[in-house]
């Protein structure tokens, strides 16, 4: 009984510091996780919540640019816009397409839009020149650019980082005489200068091995004395020089939140509210077994705020609606297993076994429900953009913590219940039938 008195005392001590960290935050040590509420290290709140930036970007055509290729270069130019900001963490913004030759970017919590640009990076064109600055590549015969971190080549003894650049196939001739001249080109002139309009990114050497025959294949690997945030900006900055033509931002604004000033705390009232009453509901409907899944729904919640705090997600309508589905499945499953319990119990059986035999019983539906859940948050994750994506992000991570919650936390302390002699089956919502 003391056992499950001091477990009982400890799990209740971890939800109460959980929720202390998600609503104040917690620094202890190197141990430190913001507030929900930090608007710089905390969970970061999408332009509808807290307004920002947007910028329309405008298409410079050449004169002898096909304008029959207008269409799918500027879908190229949305998506790549759109990846750029992913990748930086901005998965609340929204990229889209403003008539033939405009694309409309929107960015959160970047209220000043010449900082916006300058982040994207969307007006810079990628060049690769000789030492006589000779363009010898540009973006379009690239791939992708990757960092990495591991032995370059057999010979080496130590690790570095490194980024892989891959060529496309009608590029990868021009890169092989490329490097082919800088490698006979005289000491001091044996280079190639990455520049993204006039600013150099990168100078890497070519040994003098490469000139007999240049650097052959569709990948080269840049190395240096690289970190590992230096040589993922490295490959970013040159995924993003794969426009195929310049823009030119057209208009700049300050835009406030859409949906008002005071939505912020408003939907924090209102999810608040119907945390309440969904767990009235439980306490009402279900006893004693109501109180337990109402504790495990706070150990859910304030799990779930410190994670997407810790991650520093950026959190829209569309999120908060992915946060509210998940505490939805997260009651469904307390009341699958809650009435497989009762059906236990009316059969007769002792509440410790009614507990084993309805969680057993109700596993295999929660664990279907969620998986099936779970397929669709992750293809919503990795197929969709934008909004789009922070709704299944928040979605599959709540779905995961609600499963953990219910056949874990809730699981444990109802069988403390148990341990505690609390065994009118009353108290779990079962009132025995009338004799006929």
């Amino acid at each position: 009984m003391k056992k499950s008195i001091l477990s009982f005392v400890a799990v209740l001590a971890v939800i109460a510091l959980l929720s202390c960290t998600a609503v104040f935050g917690l620094n202890v040590g190197p141990l430190s996780i913001a507030s929900v509420m930090d608007e710089e290290d905390g969970i970061r709140r999408g332009l509808d919540l807290v307004g920002g930036s947007s910028i329309t970007f405008e298409a410079i055509l050449d004169d002898d640019y096909n304008k029959a290729n207008l269409q799918t270069d500027m879908a190229s130019v949305q998506a790549m816009l759109q990846k750029r900001l992913d990748s930086l963490g901005y998965t609340e913004a929204t990229v889209e397409l403003v008539g033939d030759n405009r694309v409309k970017v929107d960015i959160p919590a970047i209220n000043d839009p010449a900082e916006a640009v300058s982040v994207l990076g969307a007006t810079a064109q990628l060049t690769f020149t000789d030492a006589e600055g000779n363009v010898v590549l540009d973006g379009s015969g690239i791939k992708s650019a990757t960092s990495g971190y591991g032995q370059i080549s057999q010979s080496d003894m130590t690790s570095q980082h490194y980024v892989t650049v891959t060529f496309n196939d009608d590029a990868v001739e021009k890169w092989t005489e490329a490097t082919k001249a800088a490698a006979n080109a005289e000491s001091g002139s044996n280079y190639i200068k990455i520049m993204m309009d006039d600013e150099v990114l990168s100078q890497p050497s070519v040994g003098s091995e490469y000139a007999a025959t240049g650097i052959t294949g569709d990948s080269c690997v840049i190395s240096g004395s690289f970190t590992a945030e230096s040589a993922k900006t490295l490959a970013e900055q040159i995924n993003i020089g794969q426009l195929p033509f310049s823009l030119e931002e057209v208009s700049m604004s300050s835009v406030g939140p859409q949906l008002g000033e005071k939505a912020l705390s408003t939907s924090i009232k209102a999810g608040a509210l119907g945390i309440l009453l969904v767990m009235l509901f439980m306490i009402l409907f279900y006893r004693l077994p109501g109180l337990v899944a109402s504790i495990a729904l706070v150990f859910y919640t304030a799990l779930d705020l410190v994670i997407l705090s810790a991650a520093h997600v950026n959190l829209s309508l569309p999120g908060i609606a992915g946060i509210i589905l998940s505490i939805g499945m997260a009651v469904d499953a307390n009341v699958v297993i809650f009435e497989r319990m009762r059906d236990e119990l009316r059969n007769g059986k002792t509440i410790r076994a009614a507990i084993d035999a309805g969680f057993n019983r109700a596993f295999s539906a929660i664990l279907d429900s969620n998986i099936t859940t779970l397929i669709a948050a992750f293809v919503l994750y990795f197929m969709g953009t934008g909004t789009v994506k922070g709704f299944a992000l928040t979605l599959g991570i709540g779905v995961v913590l609600s499963m953990f919650t219910a056949v874990t936390v809730t699981k444990f302390l109802l069988k403390r219940m148990a341990d505690f002699r609390i065994t009118n089956p009353k108290l779990y919502g079962v009132r025995k039938s009338k004799e006929a």
